[in-house]
């Protein structure tokens, strides 16, 4: 029986042959998200994978790079300018919940989605700035691709250049609900909070929204294809 090391090893090896055989290009894996934990412990060291490998995380360049759908473009994101810890990755579960379920941390500027077998994939957000923060257990109620924005009226009162958008703004990649968006209920009842995409990606790990939880446009389109269902979601200060 293979060593639990010689299948991660693998793993690893094969999955990222599947994933640049499939984009057809000749960029090297890159194995910085691999690197092991070392555990100091009193027997001496242990060594842990700090990381895993899925057909979907592979190299930011295939990651993070443009895309074409149902005749919109996104741009490709410039990885290098986004902090690594804020890039799409699987790690060790440090939430406790159920698989499926999304956990946003606030303070950490992170979103987790638990995966079975004590992993997580973890994504970048920007959260909302002071005042416009909230926290709590709610479900995705319904999701949709390339959504329709409509700011709310006290959005309009407070900045009266989105009156144009009263009746909403068209999807694209310029509006700010980005590529995807989650609509999240508490109780039956919409929050008024979505979890959504949207193009600047430098926003992410910053507190400037209005109390909605975004991400890049093409981590949320991952996330989309990730989450089925009224999936559980916890938002925690």
């Amino acid at each position: 029986m293979a060593k639990q090391g010689d299948r991660l090893n693998r793993r690893i090896f094969l999955t990222g042959i599947g994933a640049f055989g499939l984009a057809g290009c000749s960029q090297s894996l890159d194995m910085s998200a691999f690197q092991p934990d070392i555990d100091m412990s009193s027997t001496g060291s242990v060594m842990r994978p700090q990381i895993s490998v899925d057909k979907g995380v592979t190299s930011n360049e295939v990651m993070y790079a443009a895309v074409h759908e149902n005749g919109y473009a996104l741009p490709a994101i410039p990885y290098e300018k986004v902090p690594k810890q804020f890039r799409r990755q699987i790690v060790p579960d440090p939430t406790g919940e159920a698989p499926g379920t999304i956990v946003v941390r606030l303070n950490e500027r992170f979103l987790y989605l638990v995966l079975p077998g004590g992993e997580a994939m973890r994504y970048g957000i920007g959260v909302g700035r002071a005042g416009f923060e909230w926290s709590g257990r709610a479900n995705v109620q319904y999701k949709k691709q390339w959504p329709r924005w409509t700011p709310p009226p006290e959005m309009i009162k407070r900045q009266p250049e989105l009156e144009k958008y009263r009746n909403g703004q068209e999807p694209g990649p310029t509006n700010p609900l980005g590529a995807r968006a989650f609509y999240i209920f508490r109780n039956g009842v919409d929050t008024g909070y979505r979890i959504h995409g949207n193009p600047e990606w430098w926003s992410i790990g910053q507190a400037m929204s209005s109390g909605c939880v975004r991400l890049m446009n093409q981590d949320i389109i991952d996330l989309y294809d990730r989450v089925q269902g009224k999936a559980p979601i916890v938002v925690q200060a």
